[in-house]
C-alpha cells in the first residue's frame, strides 16, 4: 500500500538530494508538464545521474515520461538500462499505447499511467493486458479539460467530481490496478488537502499524489494503517480460525458482534494491506 506518492522536479537537484530523508511511499520524477520543452533533456540527464548514484532508492522511483509520440518512446529507451520501479506514461488514449509502452519497457519494470483523457476514463478496465501494468494516477485537471468541463468543479462536495472519483476507483480495483487520487494544487491549504484525503479514504482510496513534505505527512497519517484497525483485524482472524476448527463459521463475538466468513475475509484484507507497508 502506497499512502503518499510525491512529485519531484528533477531540475531542482536540491530536491533530489533530500529524497533519502523523505517519508513518501514513492517518488515520481517528472519529465512532463512542469518541465519546459527546452529543458526536458536536462531533466532526463539529471534523473539518469540520480538513478546511478542512488541505487538504494531505486525501488521507490517512478519516472513520469511524456506521451509516447512526444518524446516518451525515446525517454523509455534512455531509462531502460537503469534500476527504478516504473515509468508513468502521460495522456494515454488507446490500448495500442499500453501495448507499445509494455513492448518498449524492460520486463523488470512496471508500467503506470496518468489517467488524463476521456478515452482512458471510459476504457481503463479493458487496458490491463499485462501484470506489469500496475497503477493509474488520476490527473483530474487534464481529465476535466478532455471532457470539456471547467476546473472550478473540483470541490469537495461536487457530484460530478464524486462520480469521477468513484468510477476511477472501482474501474481500477475491478481489474487489479492501484488507483492514485489526484494531486491537490493549493499546497499551503493543508486543511482542504486533509479534507480531500479524509473523503478519499472513506471512499476506499489508499494512495494520494502529493506535492511536497507537508502533503506527504498528512497523506501518510490518513492513508497509513490505523493501529486500532490492525488490532481488530488480528483478533477477528484469530477468533474465526479458532471457531472454524470446531466447525463454527458464524458466531457472536463479545467485542465485535457477529462474525462470519465475509467479516473474516475483510480482516484478512486489512492484514494483507498492512504487510504491504
Amino acid at each position: 500500500m502506497y499512502s503518499s506518492i510525491m512529485m519531484v522536479n528533477p531540475l531542482k537537484k536540491e530536491h533530489l538530494q533530500k529524497l533519502s530523508k523523505s517519508k513518501a511511499s514513492l517518488f515520481t520524477l517528472n519529465l512532463e508538464d512542469a518541465i519546459a520543452k527546452e529543458r526536458k533533456s536536462e531533466a532526463l540527464q539529471n534523473i539518469i545521474a540520480f538513478l546511478q548514484e542512488n541505487k538504494e532508492l531505486s525501488s521507490k522511483i517512478i519516472v513520469r515520461i511524456n506521451p509516447l509520440n512526444e518524446g516518451g518512446k525515446e525517454e523509455i529507451k534512455a531509462l531502460n538500462p537503469y534500476s527504478f520501479l516504473a515509468v508513468r506514461v502521460a495522456k494515454v488514449k488507446s490500448l495500442e499505447e499500453i501495448k507499445e509502452a509494455l513492448a518498449l519497457l524492460k520486463d523488470n519494470k512496471e508500467l503506470h499511467i496518468s489517467l488524463e483523457t476521456k478515452e482512458a476514463f471510459y476504457n481503463i478496465r479493458s487496458w490491463r493486458i499485462d501484470e506489469r501494468f500496475r497503477m493509474a494516477n488520476l490527473g483530474i485537471l487534464d481529465l476535466l479539460n478532455s471532457l470539456h468541463l471547467p476546473q472550478s468543479l473540483v470541490q469537495l462536495h461536487n457530484p460530478t467530481i464524486e462520480y469521477i472519483l468513484s468510477k476511477f476507483l472501482l474501474d481500477c480495483k475491478s481489474v487489479g490496478l492501484i488507483p492514485v487520487s489526484f494531486m491537490y494544487q493549493d499546497y499551503n491549504n493543508e486543511e482542504e488537502f486533509r479534507s480531500w484525503c479524509e473523503k478519499e479514504k472513506l471512499m476506499g482510496f489508499e494512495s494520494k499524489a502529493c506535492m511536497g513534505p507537508k502533503q506527504v505527512a498528512i497523506a501518510n497519517e490518513i492513508f497509513g494503517m490505523n493501529e486500532q484497525e490492525l488490532q481488530r483485524a488480528k483478533e477477528i482472524v484469530t477468533a474465526f480460525e479458532e471457531n472454524a476448527k470446531k466447525g463454527v463459521t458464524g458466531f457472536m463475538h463479545e467485542k465485535y458482534g457477529f462474525i462470519d466468513e465475509p467479516i473474516y475475509k475483510d480482516a484478512l484484507l486489512v492484514l494483507k494491506n498492512y504487510q504491504k507497508n
